[in-house]
């Protein structure tokens, strides 16, 4: 993909459902009584792959492009997979998945791409060792593909090293199948979607300060999702309308959940115009439609607990960083090397070649950034990582002369249309 310098944005927009909710519908509507109807489900690869895993296992998913229907078998409906379960690049299926694969009366084989066999897996595997379950890797190196034979689980108390969502959910998930009480406590809190769901579905389930508990559940009930626009989808046009000249754009429904909206914060911190109007919401995530307008940002230090909150924004809160007034810090984040790529590098080495001043640290970055100058076009490596993909896209926009995107297809797994969006908006 190609990208030139815009001379401005204009427009409004929705963006696709959030990723995050999307894949937890396909799984607890699984586990639930009944049908599930999801609204505004992400068509994108990875939440595809996650109908297809569970789609091997016997549930019966109608996929009209408008609405999901997950025609549920219960808590304990999953049948045997015929071969291989699939998960493609989605870290968020085979971890989740895990958890629910962990207690079934089945042996599975969960395999990936090419980027999902080098993730980190043990992570996963350790608590869920912990709660009696039999999961291996087969290569024997932490990482897929995994064969789970499912057996009865005990419940745990877990200290998680890390601040995961994915983690935590694994763990949640197989707390429903648990003999007792399962509860997860993590260094900072992390996105919340699935406690939210939990309740939504009726499991019990309760949060006291970073540590989330779940009984065993006898059932779970189906539900009607509506999906809002992806905040982490929505970060992309929220920078762009920043750091681009004569730019106003409106994003709409996106979800504002105050686990996932550091964004937001750091846009306040860095003196951006931008405007929030809340909605109301049929579930219990917030929505807003949010406005950006051009703005002249101030440099800031992003670090502790904001990281979790916008773990995947990352990417182009750098890119912005480089239009910055001072020097952005960005530590605490050493999560990023085990995302799709090592994002620390891809963000740094891609900014090198754009002509921006930026130094890798061992958690993060340290960008001086300019508002008076643009960056040059250049030829980006995504390393298949569809973040790095979007986030310098967005960079290019703001460069002097062409800047070519390799690879740029990789923006399938959570934006079909980013491209055909952008291309409306600029002027």
């Amino acid at each position: 993909m190609v990208v030139n310098k815009a001379n401005g944005l204009s427009g409004e927009l929705t963006v696709p459902g959030d990723k995050s909710i999307s894949h937890r519908s396909i799984m607890l509507g699984s586990l639930a009584k009944g049908d599930t109807e999801v609204y505004g489900f992400l068509q994108g690869a990875d939440c595809l792959s996650s109908i297809s895993c569970f789609r091997k296992m016997g549930i019966d998913i109608e996929n009209d492009g408008a609405r999901v229907i997950i025609h549920g078998r219960g808590l304990h409906g999953l049948r045997k997979p015929d071969g291989i379960l699939d998960v493609g690049n989605s870290g968020t299926t085979i971890r989740l998945m895990s958890g629910i694969l962990a207690a079934q009366d089945f042996t599975s084989r969960v395999n990936g791409d090419a980027s999902i066999q080098k993730r980190p897996m043990g992570r996963i595997m350790t608590p869920l060792s912990m709660m009696g379950a039999d999961i291996k890797s087969e290569n024997d190196n932490g990482c897929a593909p995994l064969i789970i034979n499912g057996t009865r689980l005990k419940g745990i108390h877990y200290d998680s090293p890390v601040a995961s969502a994915q983690v935590k959910s694994g763990v949640l998930f197989a707390g429903l199948y648990a003999d007792g009480e399962t509860s997860v406590t993590e260094p900072y809190v992390s996105r919340n979607h699935t406690e939210l769901m939990f309740r939504d579905f009726g499991a019990d389930i309760s949060t006291v300060d970073k540590t989330v508990t779940v009984k065993p559940a006898e059932e779970l009930y189906a539900r009607r999702i509506d999906v809002p626009g992806d905040i982490s989808s929505a970060a992309y046009f929220i920078a762009a309308g920043l750091i681009v000249d004569n730019s106003v754009l409106t994003i709409k429904n996106v979800g504002i959940n105050p686990t996932r909206d550091g964004m937001l914060e750091v846009c306040k911190m860095m003196s951006a115009d931008v405007e929030i109007e809340e909605k109301a919401n049929s579930s219990a995530e917030p929505v807003a439609d949010i406005t950006v307008r051009t703005s002249r940002l101030k440099a800031c230090t992003i670090g502790g607990e904001l990281i979790p909150r916008l773990i995947d924004e990352i990417p182009v809160i750098a890119v912005m960083a480089c239009f910055a007034e001072g020097t952005t810090i960005i530590k605490d984040a050493q999560e990023l090397k085990v995302k799709e790529s090592n994002r620390i590098d891809s963000i740094v080495n891609n900014l090198k070649v754009m002509g921006a001043d930026v130094t890798a640290t061992e958690d993060g970055m340290i960008i001086n950034g300019n508002p008076d100058k643009k960056l040059s076009g250049a030829a980006i490596d995504s390393k298949l990582d569809h973040r790095i993909a979007m986030s310098f896209t967005i960079a290019g926009l703001n460069a002097d002369g062409e800047t070519e995107i390799l690879n740029s297809e990789c923006v399938d797994i959570s934006y079909p249309n980013f491209y055909e969006t952008l291309r409306k908006l600029c002027r």
